[in-house]
């Protein structure tokens, strides 16, 4: 079977959801992605789309909004809850 026929099981929303779970940083990847400006915009439009889909415009907005902010550098990430500004 093919890859997009096994891809034909699933809904654009369960897609989008694996793709946001695929490009979300794990705890244990935090400390070294944490400011990784593709990462974070990644995991932030893959949200979007799961709230696009999901009719929440206003959500998907506020993400597109960040993942812009991390691609323009007009955010940053904040320090870790555990360890402060290291």
């Amino acid at each position: 079977m093919s890859q997009t026929s096994q891809l034909n099981d699933f809904t654009t929303l369960e897609l989008a959801q694996a793709l946001m779970e695929r490009l979300s940083i794990s705890p244990d990847d935090w400390h070294r992605l944490k400011s990784n400006r593709n990462s974070r915009a990644g995991e932030q439009v893959a949200g979007a789309m799961v709230f696009l889909l999901k009719n929440e415009p206003q959500e998907a907005h506020a993400r597109l909004e960040q993942a812009v902010g991390w691609l323009d550098k007009s955010i940053s990430a904040p320090p870790c809850p555990t360890h402060g500004n290291r």
